[in-house]
């Protein structure tokens, strides 16, 4: 494992590195979503509180400085797929009853459902609007592809709503789809437009998808342990959606286990008083700690990717990344 920076050191080599083109990217993600009309301004200022370390759009960037030189085609689809997160989160807020997402209001608290599906549309309209300015048909069948991805993985999560014979393979497959299927992209996108070989181009996706895999699952297990005023958004919405993630999965599939008998019950019960102590049980069984271990070999296995290309900054703020992702609050 490479020496790792504080996060904000990170932050601030990240800045140094690739900050000019983040402005940018932020730029083009404000001309694009311009608008003369009052009402979607307003919810334009407030969905970018929303927005916390672009994380996408650095994948992008970091990409592309390792194998080349950032060009104006990396700055849109930059920008492209951090649209494309944005309304990700707009609508998941309305299908889990969020409240509070980084310490402010959700687009459907502050405002109303509809108003939530709409702008996510309007978000993701605009996407691929955009995605049309590079000239290239690769990039956006490859945008639309990913989008295709997460949506069948946002579909198949809701599908297996109170399913507890999901398997660990089903849940990987999710969230393959709803969460690491634009980290993959980003890094595709940044190596392929940066002139990389195939195989670099290759080794940067699998990255991307490692990444992107330990980010869920470290995202799922905060869920179920994380203090809602440091993480600033509304935990417990996997449980009280019934569905389930990788410590609960876990658990269930530990036969003659104590602790599995009353698991069902209180996921059968689904209320906050369950949800609680399904927190506790799955301290208790191990089974946060496992899942977290799960996250760290992803993170080693994604920095495996990218071993062989060559020493660079941006290649080394790429082997932080993926345990960044897991340590994070977001």
């Amino acid at each position: 494992m490479p020496h790792l920076d504080r996060p904000q050191q990170l932050l601030q080599k990240t800045q140094n590195l690739i900050g000019d083109a983040l402005e940018a990217v932020e730029a083009t993600y404000a001309a694009e979503l311009a608008s003369r009309n009052s009402y979607i301004r307003d919810i334009y200022q407030h969905t970018n509180r929303f927005r916390g370390k672009r994380l996408r759009p650095v994948l992008c960037l970091l990409a592309a400085k390792a194998c080349g030189n950032i060009t104006r085609e990396h700055e849109i689809l930059a920008a492209v797929i951090e649209m494309i997160h944005t309304a990700t989160l707009v609508h998941d807020d309305v299908l889990d009853n969020a409240d509070v997402r980084r310490h402010v209001a959700t687009v459907n608290v502050r405002w109303n459902n509809q108003t939530s599906v709409l702008y996510g549309d309007f978000l993701f309209t605009h996407a691929f609007h955009l995605a049309s300015q590079t000239g290239s048909a690769e990039a956006c069948r490859l945008i639309g592809h990913a989008t295709n991805r997460v949506c069948e993985g946002e579909l198949t999560q809701i599908r297996n709503r109170g399913n507890l014979s999901l398997t660990e393979a089903e849940y990987l497959d999710i969230i393959d789809g709803k969460t690491a299927e634009l980290c993959a992209v980003a890094c595709y996108l940044g190596a392929k437009f940066a002139g990389a070989e195939e195989s670099e181009i290759g080794r940067l996706e699998r990255y991307g998808r490692k990444l992107g895999q330990a980010f869920q699952i470290a995202d799922d297990v905060l869920d179920l342990t994380g203090a809602e005023n440091a993480v600033g958004k509304t935990l417990g919405t996997d449980l009280m959606q019934r569905k389930l993630t990788l410590p609960i999965i876990r658990l269930l599939n530990r036969e003659g286990d104590s602790h599995r008998i009353r698991m069902i019950e209180l996921l059968e019960a689904g209320d906050e008083k369950a949800c609680l102590e399904i927190s506790k049980l799955s301290r208790e069984s191990g089974m946060i700690d496992d899942s977290l271990q799960f996250a760290h070999q992803l993170a080693e296995e994604a920095r495996a990717e990218i071993a062989g290309i060559a020493e660079s900054p941006a290649r080394e703020l790429l082997l932080q990344l993926p345990e960044l992702s897991i340590n994070r609050a977001c």
